[in-house]
């Protein structure tokens, strides 16, 4: 069993407390409905992730700064302004286990909310008074929509090859997982070794973490996860354990499957088609994934000397693919 992500964060409470601070500062405005909102996302937020990635990987080398701070909390905005923008794209009502942003203000505001964290991202990105920061953030950013448009494009014919999978992931979610760690690096490095290893370390993890949420689809628990289990057929989205059982299983099932996801799944076929990715090795196969790229992050860290730091970052690495939502 993976330790709880509050032991984790022990080291580094001193770090989020100050995070926390920057993070609040930044966001603060002087309209009451953006503070309304605002209040509502920090009240429901999740645990921090990207931040704390920020944090350990700029520790890991050298004390943060408050550049690194600047950082976590741009990070965390973007992630946010995204995942308002994409309740809104796929009419999503329930988000961490809450009403969604547009499920409570509709979906004008919470368009104009995402837009304003994203504004708050530039912000913030121009007072590092690092232009690689704002160049980083763009980048991610545009592999961020690029990815989602990808997953809409291939929900429409539901054919899409594990290579165009995996390369899809590492833009909709591993890019900001990537950035994150990199930036943490930038902050308190000059060394373009340590750029590159923390980017590896948090890409990796990245792909290992949406390949986790993906198996969550398949065996999870909508009390646990704060979703519906097998949303992703309900959305049309192919992950994963499907994408290899296609390739393993007769083409008259594989067609009979992709039938039942474009017309529409009852809660009977969401099990057939849990069933079927089974019975042909799609489940087994996404965990031997997910823990090739636990590995190659874990490499990414290899070699660093040993400290409290570095063993909270394998830890970190063990509660992503150990969680249960």
């Amino acid at each position: 069993m993976s330790v709880s992500i509050t032991a984790i964060r022990q080291p580094f409470e001193q770090e989020m407390k100050e995070y926390d601070r920057v993070f609040a500062s930044i966001m603060a405005s002087n309209v009451t409905l953006i503070d309304t909102v605002v209040k509502y996302i920090v009240k429901h937020k999740g645990k921090n992730l990207r931040p704390l990635l920020v944090i350990m990987s700029a520790k890991l080398i050298a004390p943060p700064r408050s550049n690194t701070y600047i950082v976590a909390s741009i990070v965390e905005m973007l992630h946010t302004a995204t995942l308002i923008h994409d309740d809104v794209v796929d009419d999503a009502d329930i988000r961490r286990g809450f009403p969604s942003i547009n499920a409570v203000w509709k979906n004008k505001i919470a368009v104009l909310i995402g837009d304003y964290l994203l504004s708050k991202c530039l912000i913030g990105g121009t007072e590092t008074g690092n232009l690689e920061v704002m160049r980083l953030l763009a980048e991610a950013s545009k592999r961020l929509s690029k990815g989602e448009l990808l997953q809409i494009e291939r929900s429409r014919t539901l054919n899409i090859t594990e290579e165009e999978f995996i390369g899809m992931i590492s833009d909709k979610t591993a890019a900001l997982l990537g950035v994150a760690s990199e930036l943490g690096a930038l902050t308190v490095s000059d060394d373009p070794r340590d750029r590159a290893n923390m980017k590896a370390f948090g890409e990796n993890l990245g792909i290992a973490f949406q390949i986790r949420d993906d198996l969550l689809d398949y065996f999870g628990s909508q009390k646990l996860i704060g979703k519906p289990v097998g949303n992703d057929f309900k959305d049309k989205k192919l992950t994963l354990p499907l994408i290899h059982a296609f390739g393993k299983a007769p083409q008259k099932e594989v067609k009979a499957i992709r039938k039942m996801i474009k017309k529409g799944v009852t809660k009977a076929q969401i099990r057939e088609i849990i069933q079927f990715a089974r019975r042909y090795g799609g489940i087994d196969y996404a965990r031997r994934m997910q823990e090739h790229y636990v590995e190659k992050a874990r490499e990414a860290i290899a070699p660093y000397p040993d400290s409290i730091v570095k063993k909270a970052m394998i830890q970190f690495v063990d509660y992503v693919v150990e969680r249960a939502r």
